[in-house]
C-alpha cells in the first residue's frame, strides 16, 4: 500500500473499530510499559529518597551517574541483557529471552534514572527545607522518606510519568530481547518499524496514533501538573 490517504482511512477505521490485532498490540505493550514504570518506581522511590537525604562517600558521584544516565542509549541496555540472556549468558538457563519480563527489564533500567533524578532533586529540596524540623520532632531519616514524598507527591508522580513515557516510546532495546513476536512480545514500537518495512502502513498509521495520543496524554499531565505548582 503505497497511497498514504488510502493508508490513513484504513488505519481510522482500524480504530473505530477496534481492531483485534491492534487491541493486542496495544494491550501487550501497555503492560509491558506499565510494569516497567511501576518497577521503575519501586526502585527509584527509595533510591533518590536515600540520595536526597543521607550523606555519605560517594553520594556525589552516584547523583552524577544518575542524572548521566538519563540519556543511556536504548541499544546497549538491550544487547547487556540480551548477553546476559542469551543461552550461554550468566542467566540463560532461565530462559528469559524472548519474553515479556526480559523488555520489561531493558525498560526498567531505562526508566530507572529518570524515576531517580527527579525525586532526588524535589525530596533534596524538601530536606532542606524541612529536615530540621523532622529531626527536631526525633524522626530518624529512614522514618522521614514516606513524609517527604507524600509532601513532594506531585514531582514523584511526574517522575513516574517520565518514567512511563520513557518506556511506552522505546523500541531499540525491547526489539533485540523481545525479537518481536506476534502476540508474544510485539509492542506498538517494534510492530510500527515492522509494519512500515512490509509496507503495511495502515496498521503501522493506526498504532502510531494510538502511541502519540499515549505520549501526548502523558505528557499533558505531566505538564498540568508542573504548572499547579507555579505562583499564580
Amino acid at each position: 500500500m503505497n497511497d498514504f490517504g488510502e493508508a490513513a482511512w484504513l488505519a481510522l477505521g482500524m480504530l473505530a473499530r477496534f481492531d483485534p490485532a491492534l487491541l493486542v498490540i496495544v494491550a501487550l505493550s501497555l503492560s509491558v510499559s506499565l510494569a516497567a514504570a511501576a518497577a521503575a518506581a519501586a526502585i527509584g522511590f527509595p533510591a533518590g529518597a536515600a540520595l536526597a537525604i543521607y550523606r555519605f562517600r560517594g553520594r556525589g558521584t552516584l547523583v552524577l551517574l544518575a542524572n548521566a544516565l538519563l540519556g543511556l542509549p536504548p541499544v546497549v541496555v538491550g544487547l547487556a541483557f540480551y548477553l546476559l540472556l542469551t543461552r550461554h549468558g550468566a542467566f540463560g538457563r532461565l530462559g528469559l529471552l524472548y519474553t515479556p519480563f526480559a523488555m520489561v527489564l531493558v525498560q526498567t533500567t531505562l526508566a530507572v534514572p529518570i524515576v531517580i533524578a527527579i525525586v532526588h532533586r524535589a525530596l533534596a529540596e524538601l530536606w532542606s527545607r524541612y529536615g530540621d524540623q523532622f529531626q527536631i520532632q526525633g524522626a530518624r531519616p529512614l522514618a522521614a522518606i514516606p513524609h517527604l514524598l507524600v509532601m513532594g507527591r506531585d514531582q514523584v508522580l511526574t517522575a513516574v510519568l517520565a518514567g512511563f513515557g520513557r518506556t511506552i516510546s522505546e523500541v531499540g532495546g525491547i526489539i533485540i530481547v523481545g525479537g518481536n513476536i506476534a502476540g508474544a512480545t510485539r509492542t506498538m514500537t517494534t510492530a510500527i518499524v515492522l509494519e512500515t518495512s512490509k509496507g503495511d502502513l495502515a496498521l503501522a498509521l493506526a498504532l502510531g496514533l494510538v502511541l502519540v495520543s499515549i505520549c501526548i496524554a502523558v505528557n499533558g499531565l505531566a505538564f498540568a501538573i508542573a504548572d499547579r505548582k507555579r505562583p499564580p
